[in-house]
């Protein structure tokens, strides 16, 4: 009798081989004020790549060499860049990039439908990256499996240990998996991603995340135990009630021992609109780990260096890296939404 695979999704830090960008078109969203979003870019590839290595789509062998130039001139290592002309549609990497489990041990790519969070922008290209990636062989020997489960990255957050944390908002939206229910939702978490243990936020919404309440906005594990979230402090602010009662969900939850986690609280951001006056999702939860060091969005915000103090203590042993991720949010995310962790044995060295 054939057994039935086992899968286990690696929380994020877990060592690393690299981080998949896809670097912003400037015939895209972007063009208004594509420098300033170049200049971010540069700066997130730019401190990845003097730990590890990146992982770039691009638009052309001419942009490959300016990406090259400009990572150079940044202080970046660009030996470790490597850079594929592909189609893209945006640079959201977390969501339409894969997710790296260990399946019966062996690393393993899987592909999820990308439907540009419920089709609300185009998608085709971008839903294509990692199989265009996969046969080129930016992931050398790593396997890709393909499935019909709709799920970005920024929707979920692993503890390594068999815990899975995401929003109703977003997981058990119509838009993404019409046809399945929350426990069908759950089965499929539970047998692609290795997990035994789903807890659900119903409450925090940010003003302007266009992707149905991502947990990468509100909540996220550094390390078992703990877990860093997005507070409000502000009583004028219209995020103060929602966000207080996430705060009060999260006290609630428990580890499987039954003990409560550690929460760090981050600090409220001021408010930033866009030219219509469309609030923009500017959150300090959106940080990526990676090896050595923990890369954290700032907004040129009062709240900035308390962000960073916040987080020190939840990552011993790790550099705390500001990257300044304004430009970012004006196409409504920030930088764990531009990028997407390889575990390492990923991408040859």
């Amino acid at each position: 009798m054939r057994m039935t695979a086992s899968y286990r999704l690696p929380p994020e830090w877990t060592p690393q081989s690299g981080v998949m960008l896809t670097w912003p078109r400037s015939d895209g969203d972007w063009s208004p004020d594509y420098a300033s979003v170049e200049r971010c870019h540069t700066q997130l590839a730019s401190e990845i790549s003097k730990r590890e290595q990146v992982l770039i789509t691009c638009m052309d062998d001419a942009h490959a060499d300016r990406i090259r130039r400009m990572v150079k001139n940044a202080g970046g290592r660009p030996q470790r860049l490597h850079l594929y002309a592909l189609p893209s549609n945006d640079a959201w990497a977390r969501d339409h990039g894969p997710m790296t489990v260990l399946k019966d041990g062996r690393l393993t790519l899987l592909d999820f439908i990308f439907n540009g969070w419920g089709a609300k922008y185009p998608h085709q290209d971008d839903n294509k990256i990692t199989r265009a990636l996969h046969a080129r062989g930016a992931f050398g020997a790593t396997p890709l499996e393909s499935f019909g489960l709709v799920l970005e990255g920024g929707s979920i957050e692993v503890d390594g240990e068999g815990t899975l944390l995401t929003t109703e908002s977003c997981l058990l939206n119509p838009n993404r998996n019409p046809k399945l229910d929350r426990t069908q939702v759950e089965v499929e978490l539970q047998r692609l991603l290795g997990v035994d243990r789903i807890l659900w936020l119903k409450h925090g919404a940010i003003d302007g995340d266009d992707t149905d309440g991502h947990i990468d906005t509100l909540a996220r594990y550094c390390n078992v135990h703990t877990i860093a979230y997005q507070a409000c402090d502000d009583r004028n602010d219209p995020h103060y009630s929602d966000l207080q009662v996430m705060a009060a969900e999260l006290q609630a939850l428990r580890r499987k021992d039954g003990t409560p986690y550690t929460l760090v609280p981050l600090p409220w951001p001021q408010a930033i609109h866009d030219h219509t006056g469309r609030r923009l999702p500017a959150t300090y939860a959106n940080f990526l780990i990676i090896n050595g060091a923990v890369l954290v969005p700032t907004y040129n915000d009062p709240a900035d260096a308390a962000a960073l103090s916040a987080l020190r203590p939840a990552f011993p042993g790790r550099e705390i890296v500001p990257v300044m991720c304004r430009p970012l949010i004006y196409q409504y995310g920030s930088l764990h939404c531009v990028t997407m962790q390889l575990p390492k044995g990923v991408i040859p060295d």
